[in-house]
């Protein structure tokens, strides 16, 4: 990452115009082209430095629920567990992990009952125990990259 890279990093943490062309106003106020910033956003995820670039909804504060979930899967069954659980049109983020608890996913539901209903219906599927981890706090961690 270059100097240009890093202030786009840090500008774009907080907050994101809501207007007819964002990436110009943002741009603008940058001092760069709003072809430039859209080129170096590219160009950040395509090298894997930035996972994703949108919007982070806030589930609950739009009648919806998030949660956090685990599974201890067995490895012969890995692949086709995954196949099932990531069919669920809830679950996001599927990773594995080196753990006894080893595919952790996010749900994120219309209704809080939501949550319940998809886990049930991932242990029907898969005959395997989901352990459900709502959220207790939220904790917000900036990122702010020197140059």
């Amino acid at each position: 990452m270059d100097e240009l890279d890093r202030r786009i990093v840090n500008a774009l943490q907080g907050g994101f115009p809501i207007c007819e062309r964002p990436f110009a106003v943002a741009a603008e106020g940058l001092g760069i082209e709003e072809a430039t910033l859209i080129a170096r956003l590219a160009a950040l995820r395509e090298a894997g430095v930035l996972s994703r670039f949108g919007p982070l909804w806030k589930a609950e504060g739009l009648g919806g629920a998030v949660t956090l979930a685990a599974m201890a899967v067995p490895p012969d069954r890995f692949e086709a567990v995954t196949a099932l659980v990531n069919a669920h049109p809830e679950v996001a983020h599927n990773y594995e992990r080196t753990h006894r608890l080893n595919m952790w996913f996010v749900l994120a539901t219309e209704t809080p009952q939501g949550i319940d209903a998809a886990i049930q219906a991932i242990e029907a599927e898969t005959g395997i125990p989901v352990l459900n981890m709502p959220r207790e706090a939220e904790y917000h961690v900036g990122l702010r990259l020197e140059a």
